[in-house]
């Protein structure tokens, strides 16, 4: 596995539901390398700290290759890496066999595998179609969360390697229709 994009986003105000909100998922492609700290990238603004950034969800994957499932959905967006609020686009992540604590090295920087995503409104927001929440929940595509043992910093091509798995410990995809099914989600 590998970095295919590493990006970051600033606050932007939104009007939804008639209340104009702050997000930082409008996350966009950065030519540099960053620096991932204890919790959350360098230079990448967290508005709703309750739900994002912090020890457990200090750095956000998503795969490229579900892109490709995405993509056709909606074609009439403008699409770049990013879309779905990641920090890391990776070439090749998959949620049903990351385990609950599997680490990985990538850069400079030591991973663990923590949570997946749960999909909100902000991500309506940024498809201009609250239709993607509920289809988002109704994959395992949720990306992983990762808590940062070593920080450090990471760039475009840097390899994505998996150092320990924890095939004992639930997948992230487990995790996740766990939550769908406890929240009553269909």
């Amino acid at each position: 596995m590998k970095i295919i994009s590493t990006n970051i986003g600033e606050k932007r105000e939104v009007v939804w539901a008639n209340k104009t909100i702050e997000t930082g998922i409008y996350k966009f492609p950065t030519n540099e390398p960053f620096f991932l700290g204890k919790e959350d990238v360098k230079g990448d603004v967290i508005c709703n700290r309750e739900n994002h950034g912090g020890i457990n969800q200090a750095i956000y994957g998503y795969s490229l290759k579900h892109y490709d499932y995405w993509k056709p959905k909606y074609p009439e967006l403008e699409w770049s890496f990013g879309m779905l609020g990641e920090n890391l686009t990776i070439d090749d992540i998959d949620e049903t066999k990351i385990h609950v604590g599997d680490t990985f090295k990538v850069g400079d920087a030591i991973l663990e595998a923590t949570l997946p995503r749960n999909p909100c409104f902000k991500l309506g927001i940024r498809f201009d179609n609250m239709r993607i929440v509920k289809q988002f929940w109704n994959t395992t595509m949720c990306g992983v969360y990762f808590k940062v043992l070593e920080t450090g910093f990471v760039k475009v091509g840097d390899e994505f390697t998996q150092l320990i798995s924890y095939k004992e410990n639930p997948t992230i995809a487990e995790l996740y229709i766990n939550e769908r099914i406890e929240k009553g989600i269909e």
